[in-house]
């Protein structure tokens, strides 16, 4: 009889043994059975050198892992807004090296971290190309735009401004003033009329000497330029009779359409022997170089005091110029306009009129005259004041000279109103 109805694989068959069937305890059926071991380790995997090669690999690893991240941030903090909120300006000394520069940053507020701005630089292969100069950091400059302005060289740049009709003197106080010139004034004065008057673009750290060699430089060309284009027929010896009354032009008006003008009646009266009759010589020839004090008018007993530079007492030029000229007066003296006048004074609105004879020039003068009265008269009104001077001034602001006043001297070539 067939005991095992499932026997082709039909529920309840019996698997197959090799061994008599043992029996179990409860605690020994509950127990788990051991799983399949691992495989034996070869002799290989236990040597030393692989382990060592597992723990480089993974140190490099990790390395490589940490600079990525660190490389990471740190280009971050390279490009980002930077510290400063107002910006400042940064000066970098000729011959300093990227870890000074870094330094100074970071002590200066500009940058967050001296470390990843010298990184950064090296990085973008600069770290030789930062130029030495003063640079205007802007607001929240990051560490990237501050190492191409420095990488440009496009410093902050400076002027110095020397005005037509300043005395070398004057010129030479006005470099010696500013603090960011560095060195010390030349040993020795230039002569008078000898500086270009003109603007200097300059960056910290050029030096005094420099910018008064730049000036004697450009004003020796410029003289010679416009002597060589000067008219055929000047009354003038040489070029340093030239420069001389063109600086006496230059202090006369400040009007460049009147310098032409102002020109022709100084050479005319050269030309006749009569004396120039300038007031601006009076002040050369009292004050010299440093110039008139604001407050100090010209007297009537200036006029015929001696001095090698008062052209009511002296015949021809002075010996030196008087101011240094600008391209303008220089122009002008080349090239004066051409007409017969002898004489000009003040017309009370910042200018001149112009006459070829002493009656037509005594007629301006009282034109004038009377003007100085009436504002003279108004301005005492106004402050309830008299003139109790008894060395009276040619006049407070707009003179005219005492040969002007019509008397038949002849003279009376200039006026007192560009007196300064």
């Amino acid at each position: 009889m067939n005991t095992n109805p499932a026997g082709n694989g039909e529920f309840g068959q019996r698997p197959a043994t090799s061994g008599p069937i043992m029996p179990k305890t409860a605690n020994e059926a509950l127990r788990p059975e051991a799983g399949t071991p691992p495989p034996k380790r070869s002799r290989a995997s236990r040597s030393q050198i692989v382990v060592f090669m597992n723990f480089v690999i993974s140190l490099v690893m990790l390395m490589v892992l940490t600079a990525g991240v660190a490389l990471y941030f740190g280009k971050q903090e390279f490009t980002e807004a930077g510290p400063s909120a107002n910006g400042d300006t940064f000066l970098v000394k000729p011959n300093t090296g990227v870890q000074d520069i870094a330094d100074q940053l970071e002590r200066r507020g500009l940058i967050s971290d001296a470390r990843i701005f010298r990184l950064g630089v090296r990085a973008f292969g600069n770290d030789s190309a930062l130029k030495a100069g003063e640079y205007e950091i802007k607001p929240r400059a990051s560490m990237r735009d501050i190492m191409e302005l420095l990488k440009s060289g496009k410093s902050v740049m400076y002027s110095l401004t020397v005005p037509e009709g300043l005395t070398v003197e004057q010129a030479l106080q006005r470099i010696a003033d500013e603090p960011a010139l560095s060195g010390d004034m030349p040993a020795t004065t230039p002569p008078e009329g000898s500086l270009a008057t003109d603007t200097l673009r300059f960056t910290r750290g050029a030096t005094r000497q420099q910018m008064v060699d730049k000036l004697l430089a450009d004003q020796k060309k410029l003289v010679e330029d416009v002597w060589q284009r000067r008219a055929p027929d000047l009354p003038l010896a040489n070029v340093e009779e030239f420069v001389t009354l063109a600086s006496i032009v230059e202090k006369e008006t400040g009007k460049g359409d009147e310098r032409s003008r102002v020109a022709a009646v100084f050479l005319n009266r050269l030309a006749k022997g009569m004396r120039l009759q300038s007031d601006p010589t009076i002040i050369y020839g009292l004050f010299g170089g440093k110039g008139k004090p604001t407050d100090r008018p010209i007297y009537q007993s200036d006029i015929q005091k001696q001095t090698p530079y008062n052209t009511y007492v002296i015949n021809g030029l002075p010996p030196t110029p008087i101011a240094n000229p600008g391209r303008a007066a220089l122009e002008a003296v080349a090239n004066p306009s051409k007409t017969d006048d002898l004489y000009f004074v003040a017309d009370g609105t910042g200018g001149h009129v112009f006459a070829a004879t002493l009656e037509e020039h005594n007629e301006n003068v009282a034109r004038y005259r009377a003007l100085q009265k009436k504002q003279v008269d108004d301005a005492a009104k106004a402050t309830g004041a008299g003139d109790t001077n008894a060395d009276k001034p040619v006049d407070g602001s707009n003179a005219d000279k005492p040969a002007d006043a019509g008397d038949d001297s002849g003279d009376g070539g200039g006026d007192a109103g560009a007196a300064q």
